[in-house]
């Protein structure tokens, strides 16, 4: 039987990728009862994750305000496929001997999966999960930075990790994304988690986000950065069209990870 976090972010993936999901059907993919599901769409409705509807529950529209905070864990069930794919790509845009910044994030941790065919890097980052990863290669310098421990994404964030980064001048900053607009930039639900990250842009040559599709066309409580203040963009094939070509016209480069079947 899964833990009640992970039967609600499989259904967060289910509602995104099908648009709406049915109490009764629920109850058949995980074996529990309609109480259950019931509870579960109700308190995803209250955390502002999807729609309740008769019987079921329907996705949040793509412009719907967002001000939740997901576990990592949570997130790293969410588009996992072109998660890896961006990793992958953005990996290839380091070059051996750069120091590179890897901010906390399910996207930024694939970039870290994909650093194994360099001779010479040094890495630092506020994510522990990131730390781990990274700590497999004998070759690759890791620098964590310390502060506060936020508990859902697992990483550093406070006036010691700001006072760190400060410290610390980077090639390029791989910056992960909870939402994306044209016109509001990106945002997090965290005021100290965007904080950091402007700190983070402040030390860094280039800062390059990485985000899937699913980010776009939302706004977080807390603003980071604006899309101007971007050197690059590295997402998915299914980035909206419109999108790009207003990206491209701010002069943003734009890389668009193509998946592997």
């Amino acid at each position: 039987m899964i833990s009640t976090t992970e039967r609600r972010a499989r259904i967060l993936q289910l509602v995104n990728t099908n648009n709406t999901v049915c109490v009764k059907e629920l109850t058949q993919i995980f074996h529990v009862s309609e109480v259950s599901i019931r509870k579960d769409l109700t308190d995803m409705n209250k955390a502002k994750l999807l729609i309740r509807t008769r019987g079921g529950a329907m996705r949040m529209p793509e412009t719907e305000y967002k001000d939740y905070d997901l576990s990592i864990d949570t997130k790293a069930l969410d588009n996992e496929r072109e998660k890896e794919g961006i990793g992958k790509l953005a990996a290839s845009l380091i070059k051996d001997g750069e120091t590179i910044m890897l901010d906390a994030g399910t996207t930024t941790l694939q970039i870290a999966k994909n650093l194994y065919r360099f001779r010479e890097l040094t890495v630092v980052t506020n994510s522990i999960h990131i730390a781990a990863e990274v700590l497999k290669y004998p070759k690759i310098s890791v620098i964590i930075l310390g502060g506060s421990l936020r508990p859902n994404s697992q990483s550093a964030v406070g006036p010691i990790a700001e006072s760190n980064t400060k410290s610390l001048y980077c090639d390029k900053l791989f910056l992960g994304v909870d939402s994306f607009s044209i016109e509001d930039g990106i945002s997090t639900p965290s005021v100290e988690e965007a904080s950091l990250n402007k700190t983070m842009i402040s030390m860094a040559k280039e800062t390059i986000a990485v985000f899937d599709y699913s980010k776009c066309h939302k706004r977080a409580f807390s603003q980071i950065c604006s899309v101007k203040d971007l050197d690059a963009i590295v997402t998915d094939k299914r980035f909206p069209a419109k999108m790009k070509s207003e990206i491209k016209a701010m002069g943003v480069s734009l890389h668009i990870a193509n998946l592997e079947n």
